[in-house]
């Protein structure tokens, strides 16, 4: 599917409206969203001064974002390789950013656009304060049962890292390995810095050793596609769907309670699940 997004996006771009290179500068957000959180956004980059915002995808077909070299656009998903390449082909300049996941992620995101558009710390501050808050708040109900718990994630979807970066940052959770089927080093720079230098990181499929592993460290909680899901809960080890990830509203600060949710709720069903 994320694949399958980045093909999508990456073949749009050369039909884009040509944007004149007089053009104000303007913000692109780049990366399927949910219409609850694109709207999110949107408001917070208008309360942040950025007025010249515009999505891709657009919600209608007739309204897709004109592109050119006064534009700047922001990744709002980790997998877009493809799209990211074919819009710099266009003259669009790359904001270098983590991504919107968590309350400091969130945070760390709409900054990069922030500096990017001059936007002054007591603005920026006064309008991501309360969210961040709230963000904040929500996540802080799942600490207590997620904190140190240690987690694996296979590879899948190449929301891994930033995954990994959410669960230990901001919830205290510890990352055994970290899979992902393709690592872009240039798109992951922030999220990788981020990371703990004992942090495996592993590229590609290679399932058996992966099972291997996984099996020999039995973490709290595996992050999976449907296809080990039931093997590894025979075997008595939690599992987290890795494709729920991708189809969850779970970026931006109103949805970082709910993201938290999806890695305690495997927790709190296996002892009810117990006999």
């Amino acid at each position: 599917f994320t694949q399958g997004e980045d093909a999508c996006l990456a073949a749009l771009v050369p039909s884009l409206p040509s944007e004149p290179d007089n053009a104000p500068k303007s913000l692109l957000v780049v990366g399927a969203l949910a219409d609850v959180v694109e709207d999110q956004f949107a408001r917070l980059f208008e309360q942040l001064g950025i007025t010249h915002t515009r999505f891709l995808p657009a919600r209608l077909a007739d309204d897709m974002p004109p592109v050119g070299t006064q534009t700047h656009f922001l990744l709002a998903q980790p997998f877009l390789t493809d799209t990211a390449r074919a819009l710099e082909e266009r003259g669009a300049q790359y904001i270098p950013a983590g991504f919107p996941l968590g309350a400091e992620g969130t945070a760390d995101w709409l900054r990069a656009a922030a500096d990017c558009f001059d936007v002054t710390e007591a603005t920026f501050e006064d309008v991501i304060s309360a969210p961040r808050k709230r963000a904040r708040r929500a996540i802080q109900q799942y600490s207590e049962k997620l904190s140190d718990k240690r987690v694996f994630f296979f590879p899948d979807s190449q929301l891994e890292i930033p995954l990994s970066r959410f669960l230990g940052k901001e919830l205290g959770m510890r990352t055994i390995e970290v899979g992902t089927p393709y690592l872009n080093k240039r798109l992951m720079a922030a999220e990788l810095a981020q990371l703990p230098d004992d942090v495996t990181i592993s590229e590609g499929q290679d399932v058996d050793k992966q099972l291997d592993r996984c099996r020999d460290s039995q973490p709290d909680i595996a992050v999976c596609g449907l296809g080990l899901a039931n093997p590894l809960e025979v075997e008595g080890i939690t599992t987290k769907w890795s494709i729920e990830l991708v189809f969850t509203p779970i970026q931006g600060f109103e949805q970082a309670g709910d993201l938290a949710e999806l890695f305690a709720r495997p927790l709190n069903r296996r002892p009810r699940l117990e006999v």
